[in-house]
């Protein structure tokens, strides 16, 4: 089914990780009027991939919405917000390729806004071909660009001209394998406490080969290598968060070396993406089916993760499948 919001109601909140008390001090005036520094987020992807529900969903959250705004006119618009008596300090803005005359000028805007002291996030939403198909056909909606073509002929062509964007999203969320309710739970994880404003989040993520590996994962390990619960009578309709199965995949003569290599290496890296400047970094463990092998790593991970001076978010994509 094409993933649309259908919410309504305020709730407090605001984008990770610029929530801060520093984005709702005034930092200027002009012309008599305060104005401040803006937390914006910039919510593009592709088509049936679930923009819609993002923007719905924000709006919930605290942020004020506009979708399909033009390019050229995000400056004003933010001046107004800006020099508003309002408290318009969380703007999210749905951009894609509804904007067919300015949308290369987008990078460029961006940064001269980060460049005014703004935050500046960038969500783009994915998802794979085949389901974007199956949602298009479902709705019976046709593909904005395939006018004289067939819809795998236009998500082929939007994903050429959303390049750019995705290469610099801050967070990229795959909405395949996501229900409508999977997609809000995970906005709501992403618009997250003001404690955690300025800290490092590190998704840990278990997944199943058989569904597709994760795009948003920034580092990818293939874990069926380990002792496999599922030929096991006993622990096959069991999960890797129950004991009998952990304990299983542990006492493998490779899993104790393996996660202490995993371990370092994440000591190693982790440090280094907080460095340049990442605020998001998702790790996901794959097994075949992610209800086993992958779910016990990851908690294993999560053990180490907790009580560190990162944020640690866990999700176990196909532990119901």
């Amino acid at each position: 089914m094409l993933l649309r919001g259908d919410g309504h109601g305020p709730a407090s909140g605001c984008w990770l990780p610029s929530r801060c008390s520093r984005a709702r001090e005034p930092v200027h005036r002009q012309g008599g009027c305060v104005k401040t520094h803006l937390n914006l987020v910039v919510v593009t992807g592709l088509s049936g991939s679930g923009k819609s529900t993002a923007i719905h969903v924000l709006e919930d959250l605290g942020f004020y919405c506009v979708d399909n705004l033009p390019v050229a006119l995000i400056p004003r618009f933010l001046e107004i917000c800006e020099s508003s008596g309002e408290e318009l300090n969380r703007v999210a803005l749905g951009i894609d390729l509804r904007e067919r005359t300015r949308l290369g000028d987008l990078p460029r805007v961006l940064d001269e806004l980060k460049g005014d002291g703004h935050r500046v996030d960038v969500l783009f939403l994915d998802a794979g071909d085949e389901m974007l198909m199956r949602r298009f056909s479902e709705t019976r909606r046709p593909h904005p660009l395939a006018a004289t073509g067939t819809p795998a002929d236009g998500i082929r062509l939007e994903r050429e001209k959303l390049a750019p964007l995705r290469e610099r999203a801050d967070r990229i969320i795959d909405t395949t394998a996501l229900t409508v309710h999977g997609l809000r739970e995970e906005l709501h994880r992403l618009v997250a406490g003001a404690e955690h404003a300025g800290v490092m989040t590190v998704t840990l993520m278990s997944f199943g080969y058989k569904y597709g590996v994760p795009t948003e994962g920034d580092t990818v390990i293939d874990v069926r290598f380990l002792p496999n619960p599922f030929f096991v009578q006993e622990l096959r309709m069991k999960s890797g968060l129950d004991q009998s199965v952990a304990d299983y995949v542990l006492r493998g003569p490779e899993t104790g070396e393996f996660l202490e290599r995993l371990k370092a290496l994440l000591e190693f890296t982790l440090p280094r993406y907080q460095r340049e400047g990442k605020s998001y970094v998702t790790v996901a463990l794959g097994c075949t089916g992610g209800r086993h092998r992958s779910v016990v790593l990851v908690e294993e991970l999560r053990s180490v993760l907790v009580g560190t001076h990162y944020r640690v978010l866990v999700q176990h994509r196909d532990i119901e499948r």
